[in-house]
């Protein structure tokens, strides 16, 4: 996962030093993260890395298992998490890539992200994108002191969404993978954005505030090797509402202790009573 400015690894997840002095904030991923269950979809996942690779590699796999079945069951239950990992990396250099195209700047040279920022180019295209008028930010960090959390914002894009072609000011989420459909998102997805799109403050390069803008329209902008897709997401205030039931949970899972004494019978003899017989 990239490394946001002000932002954090802890022992609960990612946090956000305030350079204003205020305490640390939970980011919005962290939130997430924590407070949302997942397992409906990374479950089928993990098992479908496991027993692809299994079919995959039967032929070498099967002495393992009568000689070697105890390091067989170990390498087999980390594919899941090695997948993640490389599914993660590859995210953040498309994220990487992309600020540096909207940005003007020159682009690393990696041939596993050129088609996803070939697809991005694309999509800038299409929806007649001068990088110079109509991008409002990227990359940007966002904080809701009140609240406390923070995040960071995509893209903010001025797109002619709105009637007769008027441009909307959109928040945008990019979302890489190798594998799902360009029209797939998750529910989790709209929390994120009605985080980012209800923060109150952005943080300017200098590390001083500026008003959050009024976001007109979210998105996620999902970039694949041969194809792209922009997904209108509803995140109003509803979701919003969502996220900050989320940000409760994760506020009282990290507050509150992750171990407790074991209960003992007291040595004090237990008074008892008994009924007289009538």
């Amino acid at each position: 996962m990239t490394q946001p400015r002000h932002a954090r690894d802890t022992s609960r997840g990612r946090y956000y030093t305030d350079p204003a002095g205020g305490p640390d904030l939970v980011s919005v991923t962290n939130v997430i993260d924590t407070a949302v269950n997942k397992s409906h979809a990374l479950v089928p996942w993990g098992v479908k890395v496991t027993v692809e690779y299994a079919l995959d590699h039967w032929q070498a796999l099967t002495p393992r298992a009568a000689d070697e079945r105890a390091a067989l069951t170990r390498d087999l239950k980390a594919l899941h998490r090695e997948a993640k990992e490389q599914a993660a990396d590859l995210g953040d250099r498309v994220h990487s890539a992309a600020e540096a195209r909207v940005l003007g700047a020159p682009l690393p040279a990696d041939a596993e992200v050129a088609p996803y920022i070939a697809q991005l180019d694309v999509w800038l295209t299409a929806w007649g994108v001068d990088l110079d008028q109509h991008i409002e930010a990227t990359e940007i960090t966002v904080f809701h002191r009140r609240l406390g959390y923070a995040g960071t914002a995509d893209l903010m894009v001025w797109l002619p969404t709105g009637p007769r072609g008027r441009r909307e000011l959109w928040l945008v989420d990019y979302k890489t993978s190798a594998t799902r459909s360009a029209q797939s998102v998750y529910p989790e997805n709209t929390l994120q954005l009605a985080a980012l799109r209800y923060a109150e403050t952005v943080l300017l390069p200098d590390d001083t505030d500026a008003p959050m803008p009024r976001i007109d329209r979210t998105g996620v902008l999902n970039l694949r090797a041969k194809t792209h897709a922009l997904v209108d997401m509803p995140a109003g205030r509803a979701a919003h509402r969502a996220f900050r039931g989320a940000l409760e949970t994760t506020r009282w899972l990290h507050a509150t202790a992750s171990t407790y004494p074991a209960m003992t019978p007291s040595a004090a003899p237990l008074r008892t009573t008994t009924r007289k017989a009538a």
